[in-house]
């Protein structure tokens, strides 16, 4: 092994859309990029959030040094408000970055005793063992940056999530001279962005999205237009907005997230807009529907965001009908198609007519695609490469690409969460695996690992069958009959037959231990339960949850 070598242990966002954590460590020290949350697919029953497992880090956290924020989308600082409270050390990041942590942190009441550091683009900070540089790139929200560490073996550039985007809403365009520049330096290893790397060409522009609403706006000169976007997109926010203004019309605000951000970015000059041109959402009545444009959260169908709400009626100040449009300003975030397609059924069935990113191009992604990534490449020229941010998919077809592009085999490596890889003179290696499992997060039950998990699977998916009897120990009979109670199944005859069977099998299973002297209460419950599923399983094909509750007095 080299003497002089630098650690990268990714703890999330390799392998899944989500969960953005990696921590880099040299000469025994730390610094973490990104605390990335997941949303749960739709059978992790009762879960709220996914969070990286952060006990490698919590066990050294007394050689963590920062925490450096990429950019503010909550797959990369969602879960701050779990490791912060094990973990207090510096937030660096852009003002708008820090701006919408700093909000999620007070929400949770942890944010007192933190600290945040604000950086500008292009600035370049001591941060533990490293000289950090924030590079300006474009994404999907404004100050996004790409780290560029300056260590003892080279330099490692982490992209961050980022497009190359020529016409930003913004005019803060990636700085690809400073990326030109770090290539003629020599980057020692690329981390980098591989969500679209499946995709040919270029991503859209963000501009173009802003065509597309103005035509859809001068289409529905008499009708309400409800906008859905992710309140966190402030250059989609301030289309949204350029173009209702054109149209004259009011623009209400729906949903805590999406007024507390266009509050920060109007604050640090993000997003221009008057105070005149916005009205108050219980004041919507008062305009006719062509006069009035609604911004709201709630894209991804989340049950309790403001779109959610709207397509169940549930809304306090509006109600959609015939007289609207709702248009949802985003493509759904792998595993959010369901929830998403729920809430357009609501939409429609409210007589709305709903547009989606499956009609019109009413969404630009802020992900590089393979013309961008191989740009990219071109730029900074890596001697050593691990792509990440993406499913296993997407980073295959990164280190494919990054083949293309003249690097060997040996300097490539495809990393999965929890896996460690070593940077030094020498080139690339793996070093060894920490934990980095789900951690799940129940809003009721606090943290969950996979055994309940898993439990609340069988019985969403089999139900649950209860077996209950009373035993006399000292006759060794059955003085309570054996009654079986089944929940979560189709109540029609079969099932009776199938209960009266199987109710009969663990009967005689029981029956024959008490003959054979058995009286202790534990073994004889486990006796009916393998009578029960011996039965179901191998001849009813069925596998409920079984519970025992057979008593021996």
């Amino acid at each position: 092994m080299a003497k002089e070598h630098v650690r990268v242990t990714f703890l999330g966002g390799l392998g899944e859309i989500g969960r953005n954590c990696a921590a880099i460590e040299q000469d025994g020290r730390i610094v973490i990029v990104d605390a990335g949350l997941m949303f749960p697919e739709p059978t992790m029953y009762g879960v709220d959030i996914i969070l990286p497992d952060f006990r490698w880090l919590i066990e050294r956290r007394d050689r963590v040094d920062a925490i450096v924020l990429t950019h503010g989308h909550e797959d990369h600082t969602g879960a701050l408000r779990y490791l912060v409270k094990e973990i207090n050390v510096p937030i660096y990041g852009s003002p708008l970055t820090l701006g919408f942590a700093r909000h999620r942190l007070t929400e949770a009441r942890v944010a007192k005793d933190l600290t945040f550091i604000e950086v500008a683009d292009g600035e370049r900070r001591r941060i533990g063992p490293f000289e950090i540089e924030f590079i300006p790139v474009t994404h999907s929200v404004p100050s996004a940056h790409a780290l560029a560490f300056h260590t003892k073996v080279g330099i490692i550039v982490h992209s961050g999530d980022f497009k190359l985007d020529l016409t930003p809403i913004d005019n803060r365009r990636t700085d690809v001279a400073r990326l030109a520049a770090l290539g003629d330096e020599g980057v020692a290893l690329l981390l980098c962005d591989s969500t679209n790397a499946e995709e040919p060409g270029f991503t859209a522009s963000e501009r173009s999205v802003g065509g597309a609403l103005r035509r859809l706006f001068l289409e529905r000169p008499e009708r309400r237009i409800v906008v859905a976007c992710f309140a966190s997109h402030i250059h989609r926010v301030q289309q949204i907005i350029d173009v209702a203004r054109e149209q004259h019309r009011k623009i209400a605000l729906m949903g805590r997230s999406m007024e507390s951000n266009v509050k920060l970015a109007r604050k640090l000059n993000l997003l221009h807009v008057d105070t005149a041109d916005f009205v108050d959402i219980e004041n919507i009545d008062r305009y006719q529907p062509g006069e009035i444009c609604v911004i709201c959260t709630g894209s991804q169908g989340e049950p309790l965001a403001a779109l959610s709400k709207l397509s169940r009626g549930d809304a306090r100040f509006l109600k959609v009908g015939n007289d609207d449009t709702v248009i949802l300003s985003s493509h759904p975030i792998p595993g959010n198609e369901w929830s998403v397609g729920r809430v357009i059924d609501d939409l429609h069935r409210a007589g709305t007519e709903v547009i989606h990113s499956g009609r019109e191009p009413v969404h630009a992604s802020g992900h590089a695609r393979q013309g961008e990534l191989r740009t990219f490449h071109q730029l900074l020229r890596p001697r050593n490469f691990v792509p990440v941010h993406g499913e296993y998919r997407h980073m295959v077809h990164h280190a494919d690409l990054a083949l293309t592009m003249g690097l060997g085999a040996k300097n490539i490596l495809i990393c999965e969460d929890g896996d460690q890889v070593e940077v030094s003179a020498a080139g690339i290696r793996r070093s060894g695996q920490v934990p980095a499992g789900f951690h799940y997060i129940d809003g009721s039950a606090g943290d969950l690992d996979e055994r309940p998990l898993e439990e609340r699977r069988m019985l969403a998916e089999f139900g649950v069958l209860q077996i209950a009897a009373g035993i006399d120990r000292d006759r060794g009979i059955i003085t309570q009959p054996v009654r079986l109670t089944a929940r979560g199944w189709f109540d029609g005859e079969g099932d009776r037959e199938l209960l009266a069977k199987v109710t009969e099998g663990v009967r005689d299973a029981v029956e024959a231990a008490l003959r054979d002297g058995d009286r202790d209460e534990q073994s004889i419950n486990k006796v009916a339960q393998r009578a029960a599923g011996r039965m179901l399983g191998q001849k009813f094909r069925r596998q409920p949850v079984l519970l025992a509750a057979i008593v021996v007095l």
